[in-house]
């Protein structure tokens, strides 16, 4: 941090944002059957999922935060929200966004 103030002065202002993402949504269990032992009943199953990302980042020191919700996580989508980030930092700060190593499918 020290050397980040050093290079941009120190009336430069420096903003730390904590940024996460999750899926949520539908994700269906194996169907189960009561049945005589020894026996293989036929079962129909919902196979079908539904899933969406929630994007979001918060500055606690502004108490400011930028989110998303999108129906893909990629790169696209992070550059979206990257962009959100930005367009909520302070007038003439910097920006120090804090990001763990997910990978989204």
């Amino acid at each position: 941090m020290e050397a980040l103030r050093t290079r941009l002065g120190p009336q430069t202002p420096i903003e730390i944002w904590w940024q996460d993402e999750a899926r949520v949504g539908q994700k269906t269990k194996i169907t189960r059957r009561w049945a005589r032992k020894g026996t293989r009943p036929v079962a129909q199953k919902d196979q079908r999922t539904k899933s969406a990302w929630i994007f979001g980042a918060i500055c606690p020191q502004r108490g400011v935060g930028a989110g998303l919700v999108v129906l893909r996580c990629n790169t696209a989508m992070m550059q979206l929200h990257l962009d959100e980030i930005a367009a909520q930092i302070a007038p003439r700060a910097h920006a120090l966004l804090m990001m763990d190593r997910a990978v989204g499918t």
